[in-house]
């Protein structure tokens, strides 16, 4: 792991590989960390850039002690690489942070991977400015986030989000601010420009869907691919099918 300093505190990341190709950034789900991505690191590493960052408040990165945004510390990683602008690769959460940081910094970003992600519009009655509210998590979470339920799997996804609850009490408040007007900017064509790929598990709930193709919908070059055998979690579930589609991806840009 290595470390940059931020405007608050330090951010950890995993880097791999030093190929030709685009700087590609990977953005783990909520509440887990860059461990999640340890397929696509790998495979990766061959061919192109690769860098896996815990985001803020994740992993062993730095929790807030002011409100933040996860677009701006997603481009002060790639300005710290200098090596833009980059692929940014997101699922579930990662994928709003990548929408989130196309906006706010598109000279930062070269295209998007987006799984189970990319923008909705807030509950009837929140505020835009607050981040959403907490889920309640199913009984059986996370093994609700899978379909391919092998113990490899599971005990990844437990151990990393083990490593991140550990950082934070259940009373402390949330410091992330979203970008308020993200789902409006998205459908008025503001990334229409930018290559978009949907990469959602054959499983995947319709909500969840309706985050991604309200952005491929929205691009010129937008194109939407079903995983086999996933749910939400489409690198990690079916790690084979996911990365041929990223690589066709890639190498179409």
């Amino acid at each position: 792991m290595k470390t940059f300093v931020s405007h608050d505190g330090p951010l950890a990341y995993a880097e791999a590989g030093s190929g030709a190709g685009p700087l590609v950034v990977l953005l783990h789900s909520g509440y887990t960390d860059h461990t999640t991505w340890g397929h696509q690191l790998t495979a990766l590493a061959e061919r192109f850039h690769v860098v896996a960052p815990d985001l803020r408040g994740h992993g062993e990165s730095a929790n807030a002690s002011r409100p933040f945004r996860q677009a701006d510390d997603v481009a002060a990683l790639v300005r710290h690489l200098d090596a833009g602008p980059a692929v940014l690769a997101g699922v579930s959460m990662g994928a709003f942070a990548a929408v989130e940081t196309a906006l706010e910094h598109p000279g930062a970003v070269r295209a998007l991977v987006l799984s189970g992600g990319g923008v909705a519009e807030p509950p009837p009655g929140h505020d835009p400015l607050e981040p959403p509210p907490v889920p309640e998590f199913p009984s059986d979470w996370p093994l609700s986030l899978l379909h391919r339920k092998d113990p490899e799997t599971v005990r990844v996804l437990r151990e990393a989000l083990a490593r991140t609850f550990a950082k934070h009490t259940a009373d402390e408040d949330n410091p992330l601010v979203p970008v308020p007007d993200a789902a409006a900017r998205v459908g008025a064509g503001e990334l229409s420009a930018l290559p978009v790929l949907a990469l959602d598990g054959e499983y995947e709930e319709p909500g969840h869907l309706a985050c991604t193709a309200a952005v491929t919908g929205a691009a010129t070059r937008g194109e939407s691919v079903r995983v086999p055998g996933a749910l939400h979690l489409p690198n990690m579930e079916n790690p084979q099918a996911y990365n041929r589609e990223l690589f066709a991806f890639l190498d179409s840009l």
